[in-house]
């Protein structure tokens, strides 16, 4: 990456900075969260595990019950029939058996023993002898006292532990979905000892699981009566009375019965204790226990409609806190996790099976058609003019070739990081290009190296010294005399290594190591190519190279002042040395004889200044020599061009304008015709008599407003160089720029056209007039920076995004020249980043800087949507939210949460375009709901990416980079086909996608 390219997140970083209490308070709040759901998934997890063991299980179970002895599932039943008399509830089926009272004496011999988890034991043999009084975690048993009648005086087997059912846990008039239904149930075995063990954490955990609950069929019951009936069990005026509930329980375990039960019912008997009995406990402890953790359970079960639907939910949103893989919960919502924060988004109703969805790039394809800008700012002699018409320059990760009379643009892209440095071979066809070191988005490093490259058919001839030059390639320069036959490079570690290398071969042929100093330029003599010179701050040093070894020899400055920068340099006619300076000055260097009396004895020709001249206020920033033997002069601080004559007599001059900044370096196009690149990244062409226009402009800083006219060929920028611009995307020109008192970072259309608002980094906005440029409105918002504006599609409300976490929303009337503020959404717990209307102009889709996606009803007074699910169907005017079910798939695999600056759907809402932090555009088909969706790749930008948009028509994108203060224009290619809707439809599959009737909300 550039050298020159700081952090990203300078604007977020101060804001941050501001509160650090606020930050870490939320830190631990999140990590607090995350460490609860933890403890619920496992929870979860494991009920979820045992429910489906019973759903497999129960009907085994009762269908070999049956067939083993027919009478015992008359018990069964019978047993649900009595209980159901007494409480109107129905028994789960693990437990049975828990609401019989059996008689002190009954004799049971090898009874088939009803597990407490749901299996049927094995026959037990049981033999009647005093037991003392037992208390189980899950049933209590008593014997009687000795003369006690047992017909009198029975104690009943109750559950020590309470049944959380789902109907008790869901929300008033909340419907019980039909079919199995789940219950929480204390496993035995799985607790603590006692309160003590508990309170210590020495005990184990507590373990809940699910027994499922099957419905009486009412005709099974009815038949079931009848029966008992004729055995005189229970008679239909006894049946609603405790008492015949009663009788009826014991004579279905104590009367004999035909069947291989009348064996067994014969042999000795024993009290029945279930298994994992335990030690006796506190019951007034335990049952406190038990209710805590029964309201526990059953404020969670009020957030989903389902135990099992949640549970699912839950497993499967488990993940590496890092990753960014979508998770699909086989219901309605989607999850991804950013940075370990989970975000849940709802399917949309038109997808009927999701799984079905197929991610492929879009039809459409990207092609640079136009480039804004040039970089001037920090490099030098980077312009040259061709025999074909066309000026060579470059920003960013291309090479501009502008036809300056035709007004075209060709484009050499095969650089994979900005480009620094440019030189033009001998022939007028080749040209070398020099790039910088960078990382891509796997951190793997993008080593600097020269490009030689045809002008003609921009093909690649020789890549040279590709992982040989450190941090970047900071000047080049062909040989004259052997008709560029070598390649002097320059790069820019500590040590500013110089190497000489074989153009036709691209192998080096030398290397020294010049100067630990800046080193700005560097030339072969054009009569001589073993004689080279460089120079940059505080010194010129002439080289000499024989046998594939420098000798160097530093030039003399003797009387004159010593210049802090020597800045440039050209070679005059006869040989000498031209050299500009940071004083102003033009020196004349020569050979001369060693003076001895300074350099002692022995001492070799040198360097010298013959002449000094004085040329400009400030530096002397470029020089350019004339065809004629003439000079042509930059100036920094005074802005002027000047020409020489061949004896450096002044001839001519002009002064540019201090818009365009200073004179960065001076192209000869013939005649009295000029190219000048400024300072402040424009490119000048005109003469000393007619004075110079600009056929190239740019922003000089960071940018970050971008916006797109509804229904012209034109767009705004703005950014941190306090400039607003006005771009025509046909025309490619710049059609006005205006400077404001504070940097723009946001910017939005009216959507009549007329108005533009810009959101700035004080908290201010202006509206202002397109036509005469004047500021119609303005209102302030808080203290911190707007990030977003955006207007509703009828025009009648403008929202502003804030870093202070709040959107603003204005009435917007008068054609967009008046607005009055009517809301304000209040919400989000970070930085607002994007914001998008619904196409009623109702509803506002919000992403912050923590990664949440919130709704808002905006006719409703600004209400919160705290059901996320409401929203999934909404049909949205734009789409610029980075967060959201239809553009899930552009995040990449273990990308970070800012890797994603901006993204923009198309009109035809076939394809949505995302710029990244790794310099690269992304087209994407739209929707592209799924991890790891294919898209086209696209580079050019030397810096982050920070916005993307579409031309009204979806003819073109535009991409504006950061620190490059590059604007890409891309011409759209291809397309065709339906749009998003029945891209969606055609997913569907045989069965409709199914969705939990009651989602969660956040």
């Amino acid at each position: 990456m550039d050298s020159s390219t700081n952090s990203l997140d300078d604007a977020s970083a101060d804001s941050s900075a501001e509160f650090p209490d606020r930050n870490s308070m939320m830190e631990v709040r999140l990590q607090a969260q995350e460490d609860e759901i933890t403890l619920l998934k496992s929870s979860l997890a494991d009920a979820l595990r045992r429910i489906r063991l019973h759903d497999q299980l129960l009907p085994l179970l009762k269908q070999q019950l049956i067939t083993v002895n027919p009478a015992s599932a008359r018990v069964l039943n019978q047993v649900c029939c009595s209980d159901g008399c007494t409480s109107s509830r129905k028994l789960s089926s693990s437990s049975a058996f828990d609401g019989i009272q059996h008689p002190a004496n009954s004799q049971l011999s090898d009874s088939v023993v009803t597990k407490s988890n749901g299996h049927i034991g094995s026959p037990v043999s049981m033999k009647q002898r005093p037991i003392a009084e037992t208390l189980d975690r899950s049933t209590q048993t008593e014997n009687p006292l000795p003369g006690q009648d047992s017909s009198q005086d029975r104690v009943p087997l109750h559950r020590r532990v309470q049944s959380l059912q789902l109907e008790d846990a869901l929300p008033p008039g909340q419907p019980v979905v039909e079919g199995t239904r789940a219950k929480l149930h204390r496993v035995p075995g799985l607790e603590e000892e006692d309160e003590e063990q508990e309170e210590d954490e020495e005990g184990g955990e507590l373990s809940w699981t699910s027994s499922v609950e099957e419905p009486i069929i009412t005709t099974t019951i009815r038949g079931l009566q009848r029966e008992d009936f004729q055995d005189g069990s229970c008679s239909p005026e006894e049946l609603g009375s405790p008492s015949a509930s009663l009788r009826a329980s014991e004579q279905n375990l104590s009367a004999p019965r035909s069947g291989p039960l009348t064996a067994i019912l014969e042999g000795e008997k024993k009290q029945l204790v279930r298994r994992n009995s335990e030690k006796l406990v506190n019951p007034e402890k335990q049952r406190k226990r038990l209710d805590k953790k029964a309201a526990s359970s059953a404020n969670l079960l009020t957030r989903s409609s389902s135990l099992e639907n949640r549970a699912k939910e839950m497993v499967a949103s488990a993940g590496s806190p890092g990753s960014r893989r979508g998770t699909y919960s086989q219901e309605q919502s989607i999850k991804m996790f950013i940075r370990g924060r989970p975000i849940t988004m709802y399917i949309p109703s038109n997808i009927l099976n999701y799984e079905d969805l197929k991610m492929e790039p879009p039809s459409e394809r990207l092609e640079l058609d136009w480039v804004y800008g040039y970089r001037g700012r920090d490099c030098r002699a980077n312009l040259y003019f061709l025999p074909t018409g066309e000026a060579v320059y470059f920003i960013a990760c291309v090479v501009v070739l502008y036809h300056i009379k035709d007004r075209t643009q060709r484009h050499y892209t095969n650089h994979t990081d900005c480009v620094r440095c440019l030189t033009l071979h001998p022939d007028k066809v080749r040209v070398a290009s020099g790039q910088s070191a960078g990382v891509d988005k796997d951190g793997k490093p993008l080593q600097p190296c020269v490009n030689i490259w045809n002008s003609t058919t921009l093909e690649t001839l020789q890549q040279i010294g590709l992982g040989t030059f450190q941090r970047g390639v900071g000047s080049v320069a062909f040989s004259f005399a052997d008709s560029g036959a070598f390649l002097c490079v320059i790069d820019d570690s500590n040590e500013h290594m110089l190497s000489v290398w074989d153009c036709s071969k691209g192998t080096k042929h030398a290397e020294v190591k010049s100067t630990n100093e800046a080193v700005f330029a560097v030339e072969f003599n054009p009569s001589d190519s073993t004689n080279i010179i460089t120079c940059g701050k505080s010194h010129v040093y002439f080289w000499t190279l024989s046998a594939g070894q420098f000798t160097k020899k530093q030039g003399i400055f003797g009387k004159y002042k010593k210049p802090k920068f020597i800045q440039c340099f050209v070679f005059s006619l006869t040989g000498d040395v031209l050299t500009g300076d940071s004083e102003g000055n033009i020196l004349t260097w020569g050979k001369s004889a060693a003076d001895v009396k300074t350099l002692g004895k022995g001492a070799k020709e040198t360097f010298q200044i013959m002449r000094q001249t004085r040329a400009h206020e400030g530096s002397v920033f470029t020089l350019c020599t004339l065809q004629g033997g003439g000079l042509l002069s930059g100036g920094g601080k005074d802005r002027k061009i000047i020409r020489w004559s061949a004896d450096l007599a002044p001839e001519r001059e002009c002064e540019i304008s201090e818009n365009y900044g200073a004179v960065r370096t001076i192209a000869d196009v013939g005649g009295e015709e000029l190219l000048v690149g400024t300072t402040r990244n424009a490119i000048l062409r005109g003469t000393f008599s007619d004075g110079f226009v600009a056929i190239v402009q740019g922003h000089v800083d960071e940018m970050w407003g971008l916006a797109t006219h509804p229904s012209q060929s034109i767009f705004l920028t703005c950014g941190h160089d306090r400039q607003v611009c006005l771009w025509n995307t046909e025309e490619h020109k710049l059609d006005w720029c205006i400077t404001l008192e504070e940097y723009g970072l946001c910017a939005d259309f009216c959507p009549n056209g007329s108005v533009v608002s810009v959101g700035l980094n004080t908290g201010r906005w202006l509206a202002l007039d397109l036509l005469t440029r004047e500021v119609v409105s303005e209102s302030t918002d808080g203290n911190e920076q707007l990030s977003v504006m955006r207007y509703s599609p009828d025009g009648s409300f403008l929202a502003v995004g804030s870093h202070d976490n709040f959107i603003y929303i204005y009435n917007v009337t008068e054609s967009g020249r008046r607005y009055i503020r009517s809301g304000k959404c209040n919400g989000h717990s970070s930085f607002i980043t994007h914001l998008d209307w619904s196409k009623d102009g109702k509803y506002i889709m919000s992403n912050s800087g923590d990664y949440e996606i919130l709704y808002w009803d905006i006719a409703a007074g600004c209400k919160l949507l705290r059901n996320r699910f409401e929203s999934k169907d909404r049909e949205w005017a734009s789409y610029t939210c980075v967060l959201g079910f239809h553009v899930m798939g552009v995040w990449l695999e273990g990308s970070d949460g800012t890797d994603i600056n901006a993204l923009c759907r198309s009109h035809s809402e076939r394809m949505v375009a995302v710029a990244d932090d790794f310099c690269k555009v992304h087209l994407f088909q739209y929707p592209c709901p799924k991890p790891k969706a294919p898209s086209h790749k696209y580079r050019g930008h030397g810096s982050h990416v920070t916005n993307v948009r579409f031309t009204h028509s979806d003819s073109h994108l535009l991409s504006m980079g950061g620190k490059d203060t590059c604007i890409l224009q891309w011409r759209v290619m291809g397309g065709g086909g339906g749009d998003s809707r029945e891209r969606l439809a055609s997913a569907s599959s045989t069965s409709p996608y199914t969705s939990s009737p009651e989602p969660g909300t956040s």
